[in-house]
């Protein structure tokens, strides 16, 4: 689900600008799972542009206040959550923490990185919501240190089923700044593709594991 119409459509556009966001229909990304996609998404490059880093903050920011309101605590998720969050908590005043995708080898072996107290209400900060897995990983590792996570901001989320159908499972509400279909709808508008293109896409996303099993990677 989006925050705001407007900041999903305004963040889609710096995405597609700064080339965060690339469609490729005709030559495809491989992702780590195996899924051959014709779109790939690195909100790293976000903290290269101060104005669209600074536009993130302050609509996450907002987000935040308005669904959730103030937490305790804001815990990044790391990697791509880590730089973000951190902005985040500095604008609201607050402490931050990250969450590891796995313990430490060594030392205190710890997931969550930072002080959070047990009882203490976190908002969890993501760049990027495709399966939901690696989210409601570091939830599940704040809830077992005693946190109460009210829910998580990402900066983009791409809508399949089985993540929203994950959060609800979990009850985490969750909220993006901008989605994989108003995304679309910004690419064609500004003619970043096609409508042979955009069929593609959103053929892509009704079945993102089945598609281009046939294709071949350049």
């Amino acid at each position: 689900m989006i925050f705001k119409k407007d900041t999903a459509a305004q963040l889609a556009d710096f995405l597609l600008q700064i080339k965060a966001i690339k469609l490729q229909p005709s030559k495809p990304f491989l992702w780590a799972s195996g899924w051959k996609s014709p779109i790939y998404c690195d909100n790293r490059l976000t903290l290269s542009y101060p104005k669209v880093r600074t536009f993130i903050r302050q609509e996450i920011s907002k987000a935040i206040l308005e669904k959730f309101e103030k937490p305790d605590v804001i815990a990044g998720v790391a990697t791509g959550g880590i730089a973000h969050g951190a902005l985040v908590a500095q604008e609201l005043g607050i402490p931050f923490v990250y969450v590891r995708a796995a313990a430490k080898g060594h030392g205190m072996e710890n997931l969550v990185e930072g002080k959070v107290d047990s009882g203490q209400t976190v908002v969890v900060i993501e760049d990027l919501i495709s399966t939901g897995k690696s989210s409601l990983k570091a939830v599940q590792s704040l809830r077992e240190s005693g946190a109460i996570v009210k829910g998580l901001v990402s900066i983009f989320d791409y809508g399949f089923d089985q993540a929203v159908q994950q959060f609800k499972e979990e009850k985490c509400p969750y909220f993006s700044l901008s989605n994989y279909e108003v995304l679309l709808d910004r690419a064609l508008d500004n003619k970043y593709i096609g409508k042979e293109d955009e069929e593609q896409l959103r053929s892509w996303r009704n079945n993102p594991e089945a598609w281009g099993t046939t294709l071949k990677i350049a």
